[in-house]
């Protein structure tokens, strides 16, 4: 008889471990055609398992067409196999036949370089495990001087991962990760050096995500006068610095750039107050300047163009990291 081992400390379901490992028995020809299954009874000792949780993958069993029960008698193993049915009539197999038939080819591809089934199976499920193991924690990685920026990062990852997110500084990653290694670890590729530096001999995933390319924000620059007076507010210092640079280098001396953090109410005051047009880099920042020009509106003569960038985070990285979470 196979001995079927539950790990009770797995984030795996038992009724999940057990379904996967008789269904690679039948798989790997270990419960052949006609092969009667155990009884509940047997089968809830070997494992500890319940005999109402083994009825119940039994039931799942039959339901995928891997087994058949015959009244009186027991649970038999069917005949796999295409011809038959069995297996294309699982719901998964329907709903994504094209990722069947990758399994399927890579299944073939870690064959033919020598593995066995047993390997082949250890290898994925090796690979899902550590996932799912990473996925229940994210930590977003910046430097301590860029905290807004990792500010913005956690509020864009948790709307749209709808997971919680952890935010830690490049100065204190260290010693987190002494105390865990299964988390995903999620930077800007502004800092993607240094984190990985850090990670790498921890074994721990990195995962760098690209930025908002702000090309409508800058066709609104490139459009703009000269002599214009342009203002950034945004809760990441990175990202104001990065402006000047890539504003100077755009128009050189043509426009008069000021930039501004929320939480410094006088630069906000005097941005509102110049600028034909200010760019907003994240939900805060724009609320501050909304509320400054209410507060200054009696003494502007035309008010500022207030413009919303689009999010920090691209949306090719966040769909990214949904597919690398399992979230998809």
């Amino acid at each position: 008889m196979i001995q079927f081992r539950i790990q009770p400390d797995s984030e795996i379901p038992a009724s999940s471990q057990l379904f996967n490992q008789i269904r690679f028995a039948i798989a790997s020809g270990q419960y052949p055609p006609s092969y009667k299954l155990p009884s509940t009874r047997a089968l809830a000792i070997q494992t500890g398992l319940h005999r109402n949780t083994i009825s119940k993958v039994y039931r799942q069993l039959e339901d995928e067409g891997f087994v058949e029960s015959l009244a009186g008698s027991g649970i038999y193993v069917r005949a796999q196999g295409h011809e038959g049915g069995g297996r294309l009539q699982s719901p998964i197999l329907k709903q994504y036949p094209e990722a069947y038939k990758t399994v399927q080819k890579t299944l073939d591809e870690l064959l033919n370089q020598g593995c066995s089934l047993n390997q082949a199976r250890e290898l994925f499920l090796a690979e899902v495990d550590w996932r799912l193991r990473c996925s229940a924690r994210v930590l977003v990685v910046v430097p301590l001087q860029d905290l807004g920026a990792g500010e913005l990062m956690v509020d864009e990852l948790e709307e749209s991962l709808e997971i919680p997110v952890q935010l830690v500084t490049t100065e204190e990653l260290a010693a987190v990760l002494e105390q865990t290694t299964s988390a995903t670890l999620v930077t800007s590729r502004y800092f993607i050096g240094e984190v990985e530096a850090i990670a790498g001999p921890q074994a721990v995933r990195v995962i760098p995500l690209d930025i908002h390319d702000y090309s409508k924000e800058l066709n609104v620059v490139k459009s703009l006068p000269k002599s214009s007076c342009i203002g950034t507010v945004s809760l990441s210092p990175g990202i104001l610095r990065a402006t000047e640079v890539i504003l100077h280098g755009l128009r050189g001396d043509e426009l008069l750039v000021m930039t501004a953090q929320p939480k410094d109410a006088y630069k906000v005051n005097a941005i509102v107050k110049r600028c034909e047009i200010i760019f907003c880099t994240d939900p805060v920042s724009y609320l501050t300047t909304q509320a400054a020009m209410q507060t200054v509106s009696d003494d502007l003569i035309r008010p500022p163009k207030l413009i919303r960038c689009e999010n920090y985070i691209g949306s090719q990285s966040i769909n990214l990291l949904q597919r690398e979470l399992g979230l998809m």
